[in-house]
């Protein structure tokens, strides 16, 4: 059976910095205890003409430039996210159109945090079944249009971005079978409601849930991509809080793993988090081609998934 593999990325984030001194002057805070609660020490912050589907344009476009494919060749878009402002069309739908693509398949999937692991799980699952041949999957948020800029337990988390993978179809898979699943009890840990949100979430519950029940899910995405965790070269959580981030990676035995960081810098951009952290590995070339990467999202819902990849 054809599976699939990952060939490029890209990924794109806005120009204004926002540093936890500057967070500071506008709400009750400070930088060490930002740095010491969630390890964030800035985040990228989009401008108010700057849309969702032109962030998630941006970063499709640099993937599938990376992959050196002709964009006539692309048809699937899968776009995650959790804060597109439109109901229709759908940001998938503005991102074809944008690219220029022909007749593609475009959907938006919404799964929060998780939703990258979710959106290339489908693309893996299309290209299988022989409904697809090349995909641009995105993981894209605009958190900041849905922020409480006063209450200090949310403004210092979030950041704006996006980050894109090409999938092609490929007779040597290099996609793991996708673990996923839900926390029914926990479907309102993490919240945008109604038509002006904010962005709310219990963070002591999300934060318990994920360092309890993270390391056994996340073993068990080894064992289906075949692997053992210190055959690992690297490890790309959803970038929420290091303070999850440093005791999975050492729970879980990927000993010989690159551990993504990028919250430090671009604070959690929830759908957008893998991709952009991802990508920014491979641009610095810091993990090699070919080796084994485990991808794990996990936030709204309580919605979790991850996969093994090879890096290309």
């Amino acid at each position: 059976m054809t599976g699939s593999r990952v060939v490029a990325l890209g990924h794109y984030q806005p120009e204004r910095v926002l540093t936890n001194d500057e967070l500071a002057t506008m709400v009750e805070t400070n930088d060490e205890w930002i740095q010491s609660r969630v390890g964030i020490r800035e985040r990228r912050i989009a401008a108010p003409d700057e849309s969702v589907d032109e962030m998630a344009w941006r970063a499709a476009d640099k993937a599938i430039a990376n992959a050196g494919l002709d964009v006539a060749e692309i048809d699937y878009v899968v776009v995650a996210t959790c804060t597109a402002i439109d109901r229709s069309p759908n940001i998938a739908a503005r991102v074809a159109a944008r690219l220029g693509l022909g007749n593609p398949a475009a959907i938006d999937l919404n799964t929060a945090c998780s939703g990258f692991a979710y959106a290339l799980a489908t693309a893996d699952q299309a290209i299988r079944a022989g409904a697809a041949t090349k995909a641009v999957v995105i993981g894209v948020e605009k958190l900041s249009d849905w922020t409480d800029w006063t209450d200090r337990t949310t403004c210092v988390l979030i950041g704006d971005g996006a980050g894109a993978a090409v999938v092609v179809a490929d007779e040597d898979p290099g996609i793991s079978p996708v673990v996923w699943g839900s926390v029914p009890e926990m479907s309102d840990a993490v919240r945008i409601e109604g038509r002006e949100g904010p962005f709310q979430q219990e963070g002591l519950s999300v934060f318990r849930w994920a360092t309890t029940q993270l390391p056994e899910i996340a073993q068990q995405v080894c064992e289906k991509a075949g692997l053992k965790p210190d055959e690992l070269g690297g490890v790309v959580l959803h970038q929420a809080n290091l303070r999850i981030i440093e005791p999975l990676a050492k729970r879980l035995g990927a000993t010989n793993a690159v551990v993504a960081k990028d919250v430090v810098e671009s604070g959690n951009t929830s759908a957008a988090s893998i991709p952009i952290a991802l990508s920014k590995l491979v641009e610095k070339r810091e993990i090699p081609s070919g080796a084994p990467v485990l991808l794990f999202g996990f936030g709204g819902g309580l919605s979790y998934a991850g996969q093994v990849i090879r890096c290309p």
